[in-house]
């Protein structure tokens, strides 16, 4: 037998028998129901939206080609030596000039930065042009960010983990720097919020 807590339920239930459309449950008070089984992905998306993380933006660039998309899927991994964490999705824009440039920037939005992030996750139409209108600068290794965002970094590919559906890189921060200890923008739940 497997124990498992359900949202939908809201206790522990007992699982009597699992076919290929439904999950028959034994809810203690005697009487079977039935409810449709997400896969593990949809369970794992829907448990991921209670993680709640910051937003950033994510640039690179190869000769002339810019571009930049929306993540929330960064961390640091290493203070000595300096490492951190980024995922991006497979056949993107960005993605392609990472691998092309070997090198990225990051910058950390934010609270009143939510047009940036929308921006750049493709909610606003760019007519191919993301950063027209934008105040940048470019950082010491070349890279570019948001003028006013919370902080910046710049980081050199380390290596790669290629996935079915994206890419994890570690790299290595050449530069970081924070311009304000303001309020930062989070993620939760597929909303915006503040802190």
């Amino acid at each position: 037998m497997v124990f498992s807590s359900y949202q939908n339920i809201g206790s522990f239930i007992k699982f009597d028998h699992i076919d290929a459309n439904s999950l028959n449950l034994y809810n203690g008070g005697g009487r079977n129901e039935s409810y449709i089984v997400n896969t593990l992905s949809e369970d794992l998306r829907l448990a991921l939206r209670q993680w709640t993380t910051g937003v950033c933006v994510v640039c690179s660039q190869q000769a002339e080609n810019l571009h930049g998309m929306t993540v929330n899927s960064f961390t640091s991994v290493s203070l000595d030596p300096p490492i951190i964490s980024v995922s991006l999705a497979k056949d993107t824009r960005t993605l392609h000039l990472v691998q092309e440039s070997g090198k990225f920037s990051i910058s950390i939005l934010r609270e009143d930065q939510k047009n940036i992030a929308d921006r750049f996750a493709g909610k606003i139409l760019d007519n191919g042009d993301r950063f027209k209108g934008l105040d940048t600068f470019v950082l010491p290794d070349g890279g570019i960010a948001f003028q006013n965002a919370l902080a910046w970094l710049e980081c050199r590919v380390r290596t790669q983990i290629v996935l079915e559906n994206s890419t994890l890189y570690l790299a290595d921060v050449t530069f970081a720097s924070v311009y304000k200890t303001e309020k930062p923008l989070i993620y939760h739940n597929r909303r915006y919020l503040s802190i």
